[in-house]
């Protein structure tokens, strides 16, 4: 069973200088509720489908299966999606301690404006190192989780972030 660790942070300052990679990503819900969801995603040519669990108390870790399928089917099954699409473009920057390599989103549509960063990590006590451009941690912040953001946009509370 593959768990996902991670650790979530507002972005407050310039990252895509020291990006090694880009890639916009499109995706969408065919299932969410109770913490569970099922999302396929369109990153760059690739299709995706992901099952995710709920998240224990902290945030922090939540159950994960992901596999590959074919782009036209990733397609395909966008249609059938729940209301609601995230759109952003994901830029990857090694960490100041070259162990981790830091995920930052960049949204568009209903959630424009907001940039987020994410680092995995092996564990939940795993030491890292945040890179200046990193703010505010939102780890656990239901809000800041895209399958939340579609059905509730950033547009729509970023003054109770700001």
């Amino acid at each position: 069973m593959h768990f996902e660790i991670e650790r979530k942070f507002l972005v407050t300052g310039e990252f895509k200088s020291r990006a090694f990679q880009s890639d916009r990503i499109v995706q969408g819900y065919i299932a969410s509720g109770k913490g569970r969801t099922v999302r396929v995603r369109i990153r760059g040519e690739r299709g995706c489908l992901t099952i995710k669990g709920p998240s224990g108390l902290a945030g922090l870790s939540r159950y994960e299966w992901e596999r590959e399928i074919p782009l036209q089917e990733a397609r395909e099954l966008l249609l059938i999606c729940e209301p609601g699409v995230i759109d952003k473009t994901r830029y990857l920057v090694h960490g100041p301690d070259g162990r981790h390599v830091w995920e930052i989103d960049e949204f568009y549509g209903d959630n424009e404006g907001l940039v987020m960063a994410e680092v995995e990590l092996e564990s939940e006590d795993d030491p890292y190192e945040k890179p200046d451009f990193i703010g505010k941690e939102v780890t656990g912040d239901r809000r800041f989780y895209n399958s939340h953001m579609r059905k509730n946009p950033y547009k729509l509370w970023k003054d109770e972030v700001l």
